[in-house]
């Protein structure tokens, strides 16, 4: 399981993509700001809510980024542990365990969006805040990492079951990842080639006809709820 669009009627669906953009974005300036237990435990509070309305789950969103876990998990224990004595230092612990919990509730915020997204109506906020070809170019650079990222990781999913299902687990760990890394990365040259094909076929250009964006009064909340955050990051930093 990996984060990415659900087709759905959520809250969050009905979004415009430029609302919970600029929600997301202020989400992550105020997690910055706030960085108490009692500040972390109120936008902790937003995040899950924000799962909820984009019709996901803390277990579904928290499995998909799983990969980070270890990173955040381990960051507290390696800034806490010294040398020599007194061997723990607790406050450097606990300022690293906050940063990487901060680092989780934004990711959970990212996995709101995502989820509610489709990838055309996410190129085509990315466009409208940046104008010109530099926003074209992040457009399609983000349209292709979500559309091609989860087949990527399939591809290795599938080499992995694949040497399993031929007792490849009786050989060493050197071995199994020299395959899947050979396996991996051919997978990826061969999707990239067809990738220009079809580009070339379809007569890429750098302005493609995108999906219309259009504010409604559904944004209203969402927009309020970002602003808030916004002046309450400026205010906390200033």
């Amino acid at each position: 399981m990996t984060v990415a669009y659900v087709p759905d009627d959520s809250r969050f669906h009905r979004l415009d993509p430029r609302s919970k953009l600029f929600l997301q974005v202020a989400f992550a300036a105020a997690a910055y700001a706030y960085t108490t237990p009692r500040g972390l435990a109120v936008l902790s509070v937003l995040a899950v809510s924000c799962v909820w309305a984009a019709g996901g789950t803390v277990r579904e969103a928290a499995w998909g980024y799983r990969w980070s876990a270890p990173f955040l998990l381990a960051a507290p224990v390696v800034a806490g542990v010294t040398v020599g004595p007194p061997w723990i230092r607790a406050a450097d612990a606990l300022t690293t365990g906050l940063a990487s919990y901060r680092v989780w509730i934004v990711l959970l915020v990212a996995a709101s969006f995502v989820r509610s997204t489709p990838v055309r109506e996410s190129r085509a906020a990315l466009q409208w805040l940046v104008p010109g070809r530099p926003g074209r170019a992040l457009g399609i650079g983000v349209a292709l990492v979500f559309r091609f990222l989860p087949l990527l990781r399939h591809d290795l999913a599938s080499t992995r079951a694949a040497i399993h299902a031929r007792c490849g687990a009786e050989r060493s760990v050197h071995h199994r990842m020299r395959i899947v890394a050979v396996a991996g990365i051919a997978r990826a040259i061969g999707r990239a080639d067809r990738l220009a094909t079809a580009l070339t076929a379809r007569c890429f250009a750098w302005n493609p006809t995108l999906p219309p964006l259009r504010f409604s009064r559904t944004d209203v909340p969402a927009v309020l709820l970002a602003t808030g955050l916004t002046v309450a990051a400026i205010i906390a930093v200033a």
